[in-house]
């Protein structure tokens, strides 16, 4: 008998890869670089952007949704996947801005000489004359993109192999992410960190060599970037729970002490899920503050792991598309709400500014959903599927 294409077996990935096929292209013949310009340039950031947390969604619920640990330190791999790109973004351009002014003087300046004035510019604003050690690899996009996957893949398995291995689980092990969290960041806001403390790295929207192209193609070329990204991460991760790995791993989610009875190594399907998902999280970021343009420490603040959990939650965890779901669908509801664009409730003797109230709607929609839609949007359609297997 010859087996069933994977992709035909799981007919929810050939739809939401289409889905995301015709999403692309419809902003891209929309957008001002090469369509009807119907698409503002920021816009086209702004769900580029989408696409990325979408991504680091998807992570979050291979790690949540199906292995059963609630991680509030996500968005921590995510602001270290920014933080390596970055570090070549800044220093490529910062190095040919810095090469264009010493060409102009009367004698050539030696290679010393332009890494102490790329130096000077770059760590000049936190009292730095060195060059710091965690800065060795910025000249090379090779070996930052390298680092994109390594530090946090890394970080990731030393993380969880010491709490996996002493059987941390439940909120302990939630509190211990967010705890790893909280010192990455606190560690980072300090100037002697190597990162610029709390100024972070900025203009990376520019991308070095690339000065003659304009925004509004750049940011179409990462939305094609995230996208691509989105529909390859997305693929995998769909392939892996499918079999019999993520059998396995809804096993452990579902009853870990059964499953260690019968043999299977927990520890090690754990960190196989904790760390591709560190490293997949990365990547998002790695696309994500290209087009954000700054990243800084307040990134990487716990509450914005919880935020990553919130949307998982409602968009319906345990199935992936629900996470793309809820990602998409609440951040741009956010964009929209904190941008000052939805319109304010007039009552009796007060006004409902949704730039202050959109925090409080979105924590009460968590409550409501946890306690009444726990399937979340992905819901909505297992019941129109069980509705059409009826028909």
């Amino acid at each position: 008998m010859t087996r069933t294409p994977f992709i035909l077996r799981n007919p929810s990935v050939l739809i939401v890869l289409a889905g995301l096929a015709v999403f692309t292209v419809a902003v891209t013949l929309l957008s001002q670089a090469y369509g009807t310009g119907a698409v503002p340039t920021s816009m086209v950031k702004v769900l580029g952007k989408t696409l990325c947390l979408a991504l680091a969604a998807v992570a979050m619920d291979l790690v949540w949704g199906y292995l059963g640990i609630l991680s509030l330190g996500q968005m921590a791999f995510f602001a270290l996947g920014g933080y390596m790109i970055g570090q070549w973004l800044m220093y490529a351009r910062t190095e040919g801005i810095v090469a264009a002014q010493l060409a102009q003087g009367p004698i050539p300046a030696t290679a010393q000489e332009l890494q102490d004035a790329v130096t000077n510019q770059i760590f000049g604003v936190v009292g730095a004359s060195e060059l710091p050690l965690v800065w060795s690899f910025a000249h090379s996009l090779t070996l930052q993109l390298i680092l994109v996957l390594a530090v946090p893949g890394l970080l990731a398995l030393v993380f969880g192999w010491l709490a996996f291995r002493s059987r941390v689980n439940g909120v302990y092990l939630s509190i211990l992410t967010q705890a790893m969290t909280l010192a990455l960041a606190l560690w980072l806001f300090q100037n002697d960190s190597g990162f610029r403390g709390n100024n972070g790295l900025s203009g990376l929207q520019n991308l070095p060599g690339l000065d003659h192209v304009d925004q509004a193609t750049l940011s179409v070329w990462f939305l094609w970037a995230s996208a691509a990204a989105l529909a390859l991460f997305y693929a995998l991760a769909a392939w892996l729970v499918s079999g019999k790995f993520g059998s396995v791993v809804r096993a452990i989610r579902d009853d870990e002490t059964r499953v260690r009875f019968l043999g299977y190594p927990v520890e090690g399907f754990k960190l196989v899920v904790f760390t591709l998902a560190a490293m997949i999280t990365a990547v998002a970021g790695a696309l994500y503050y290209p087009q954000a343009g700054i990243i800084n420490p307040a990134e990487m603040m716990p509450i914005a792991s919880i935020y990553l959990a919130v949307w998982v939650a409602i968009g319906g965890r345990g199935r992936l598309y629900g996470a793309v779901i809820g990602a998409v669908v609440v951040s741009l509801l956010s964009s929209w709400f904190t941008g000052g664009r939805a319109p304010s409730i007039h009552l009796p003797g007060y006004v409902v500014n949704w730039v202050d109230w959109w925090q409080v709607a979105l924590g009460l929609s968590f409550v409501l959903v946890t306690l009444y839609a726990p399937k979340g949007i992905a819901g909505v359609f297992d019941l129109f599927s069980r509705r059409g297997d009826r028909a």
